[in-house]
């Protein structure tokens, strides 16, 4: 495993010193402390007495306290142990942890450099068409479609859904088209901001609810720095007196070994743990000499990194009827804005408003742990006032967990005319709901949960619910399921289930069910097979009996290279319908159309210089050869991510000339980006060369071909010399111990990978 390292302390490029007047005659000495190299630093030397100023102590790494008068006497320091060595002019420093002061040295595993995007222009269709006919002859069809435009300056995207239906019940939703989305974006990764200008969600906290709206918002998006950890990292602060090597372990597994200088030291680890956990440091140093120290910690995925901040602000009107109207827009506008900063590793600050006609709400969260495994805490705290009706809102959590035990606890509740700028346009936020779930896993029985739900909207009366769940693993593919869910206030509306899953072989899969719901039995058998991610059939039946009501369904579908198909068939009490669809995506960039499955991530466009049949691979899988143009159409590739393209050699003749054999594709995001290889065939060929004797040439003999500007190359065993810069007509000169000599030949005119040509008399 690889590491980088980081110190506070600056570097020790120059000479330490600051020019302060020392005593006796002014030495340079080349400084190590406790087998560390810092560097040249200025000492006074009087009466076999080595004297410094303070400041350049503390430069080299000794810990001097403030207002200590200069110039300090080496000698008179004690427990530092002084070597100076006169005839190389060093001076070697030993002295105990406490008095070391040499800066706190990070070790991380992680790549915090983030890959420069590139993005080409295009354009990208997504599709998903759906068809169905009841028995009644009641025809439906709705086609989704997406319309994206991408180029370097951003993304413009739009969605739109078209429906058509022959009936018309009070359930129809209208024929003809609908906008869904419309908007432009434009990200910014190096700053870590992004710019939406059209529809978009307002951003929010766990106590706030987003709303749709149409507007504009802008802030801070670490997904555009996919390497950029923003919640801490389980970490350990260690000192070493001496250079040492170290082993550290989280939960009994091994992340980190490596070295460490001395001084203090943190060791950052990858991958993110939740929860709490055991670490354990084995330090080895320079003379042996092994200590292990234990540690604890805790770790939540909702804090924020120290020093990491994340805000959002929005400005826009709210969206009505989504999905049924295209146009239909709120006539006030609404603000928004989020706030999140990491104060430290253990305690995150949120705050969170948003405004519109006469209503304005506004409140502060916090997620704090503590100590190092008490669990974290979380608070809201926010207010509203609208046209002279005020409330409020508060909340209170908390989370403990461990690789076998967990516990959470969440209530929120509103007190009076609690609003926000969604209660404008729905449903106020609910008065109460309130949670709490126990968890424990057993190696013997499995995984047990109970929980307790209550749940109340504003003017209504207080549902409360309590559940049971255990899961068990029985073999490697049989699992046991089984759920209880009771109304606290109505003793018979109970749900209780058992379920009994199989995974076979060939991505299949079967479930079977029991379940009893308010005194009603009901029995479902389920059987999948799941279609590979490199294509291939796959297929769902699924049948449901609720006391005398037979149900079923079927379905068959098919994942190619250029999307998926499928087709159906379920009954369903007296209804009977027959149903297909298609999904997919079709990409115009780099000069060429392309088809392909859905893309709602990053994909490339490789060009083979125009060679057809060039075999491409991603991340070292094959994922396609080039078309006629020599292009290929890549994806999925993660945007801001490294995706590495490549080509196999050892699947082309050996005549082909590839450069280069491996890129690098980081995509922006729903975008696409151009990599080009240069693939050319060459004429390359072994020459066997032969003196006027019939000997071969020496080895070790220079050719030189096609004049004295051509390639040169070494004559090998047998008279044996290669090239790959062949013309039709070809001259070599070539020059030996005894003299020089000449040959000419022809290049074959349909070679079979590399030829070999001779022998050839030199002349």
């Amino acid at each position: 495993m690889s590491a980088e390292m980081k110190s506070d302390k600056p570097p020790q490029d120059g000479v330490i010193t600051d020019g302060k007047p020392l005593v006796g005659v002014d030495l340079y000495l080349d400084v190590t402390l406790n087998q560390t190299h810092i560097g040249i630093a200025r000492f006074g030397y009087d009466n076999n007495r080595l004297y410094a100023s303070a400041d350049s102590l503390r430069q080299i790494g000794l810990r001097v306290a403030s207002g200590t008068p200069d110039p300090v006497c080496l000698n008179d320091i004690a427990q530092l142990q002084l070597d100076y060595d006169t005839n190389l002019q060093t001076l070697t420093l030993t002295a105990p942890q406490p008095m070391l002061d040499m800066g706190t040295t990070e070790i991380s595993d992680r790549d915090d450099a983030n890959p420069k995007v590139s993005t080409s222009r295009g354009l990208l269709l997504n599709y998903d068409l759906y068809a169905s006919q009841e028995k009644n002859q009641q025809n439906n069809a709705n086609a989704y479609t997406e319309l994206r435009a991408f180029s370097s300056a951003g993304v413009l995207s739009s969605t739109q859904i078209a429906r058509y239906s022959s009936s018309h019940d009070d359930y129809d939703q209208g024929n003809g088209m609908t906008r869904l989305d419309t908007s432009w974006r434009s990200s910014f990764p190096e700053r870590v901001f992004s710019v939406t200008v059209g529809d978009t969600f307002t951003s929010a906290l766990n106590w706030s609810r987003p709303t749709r709206i149409a507007g504009i918002q802008l802030g801070t998006d670490y997904s555009l720095q996919p390497y950029t950890p923003t919640t801490p990292l389980p970490s350990f602060f260690g000192s070493a007196t001496l250079p040492s090597s170290v082993e550290l372990y989280m939960n009994g597994v091994k992340y980190y070994n490596g070295e460490v200088p001395a001084g203090n030291f943190e060791i950052n680890t990858l991958p993110n743990i939740n929860g709490a956990g055991t670490g354990q440091v084995t330090m080895t140093d320079a003379l042996g000499k092994t200590t292990v120290q234990n540690f604890s910690f805790y770790t939540d995925q909702s804090l924020l990194r120290k020093g990491i901040t994340q805000w959002s602000a929005e400005v826009g009107v709210v969206r009505n009827n989504y999905g049924y109207s295209s146009f239909d827009y709120s006539s006030n506008p609404a603000f928004s804005g989020t706030w999140r900063h990491g104060f430290s590793n253990s305690f995150t600050l949120g705050g969170h408003a948003e405004a519109t006609d006469s209503l304005a709400n506004g409140g502060l969260s916090s997620d704090w742990i503590p100590g190092a495994s008490s669990g974290i805490i979380s608070t809201s705290l926010a207010m509203s006032a609208d046209s002279g009706k005020n409330g409020l809102l508060y909340a209170l959590g908390y989370r403990w967990s461990n690789s076998r035990f967990s516990f959470s606890t969440a209530t929120t509740a509103t007190v009076n005319d609690y609003h926000d700028v969604a209660t404008r346009y729905g449903q106020a936020p609910p008065s109460l709901n309130q949670s709490t779930i126990v968890g424990y896993t057993t190696d013997a029985l499995g995984s047990f949960s109970v929980g307790y739900l209550q749940f109340r909207y504003p003017g209504e009366s207080t549902q409360r619910y309590t559940n049971a769940n255990w899961y068990r693993s029985v073999t490697d593919n049989i699992y046991l399921n089984a759920g209880l869910n009771q109304n606290v206030d109505k003793s018979r509306d109970r749900s209780l289930y058992l379920m009994v899953s199989v995974s076979f072989d060939n991505n299949i899969s079967a479930s079977s069910t029991v379940q009893r719901s308010n005194d009603q039995m009901s029995y479902m058998l389920n059987a999948s097979k799941t279609q590979p991610t490199d294509g291939g059939w796959g297929w769902n039946l699924a049948l449901n009996q609720q006391d005398s009501q037979q149900n079923g369904q079927g379905e068959l579908g098919y994942l190619g290279r250029y999307g998926k198909v499928y087709s159906g068939y379920s009954h369903i009490a007296d209804s009977q319908t027959a149903y297909a669809g298609a999904d997919g995506s079709l990409v115009l960039m780099g000069g060429g159309v392309f088809a392909s499955r859905l893309i709602n991530n990053g994909f490339a466009v490789v060009s083979t210089d125009g060679v057809p049949g060039v075999p491409i691979e991603l991340q070292n899988n094959p994922i396609g050869t080039s078309d006629s143009q020599g292009l290929l159409l890549v994806t999925p590739l993660n945007s801001y991510q490294k995706n590495q393209i490549s080509i196999n050699p050892l699947n082309l003749p050996a005549n082909m000339q590839i450069y280069p054999v491996n890129a690098v594709a980081t995509p922006a995001d729903r975008s696409g980006t151009m990599v080009n290889f240069t693939v050319r065939p060459v004429r390359s060929a072994l020459i066997i060369l032969k003196d006027s004797k019939g000997e071969d040439i020496p080895e070790g003999s220079t050719a030189v071909l096609n004049g004295a500007s051509g390639q040169r190359a070494v004559v090998g065993f047998d008279g044996m010399v290669y090239f790959d810069t062949l013309k039709m007509h070809n001259t070599l000169r070539v020059s030996t111990r005894s003299g020089g000599c000449s040959a000419q030949f022809d290049y074959p005119q349909k070679p079979r990978d590399i030829p070999q040509i001779g022998p050839l008399t030199c002349q």
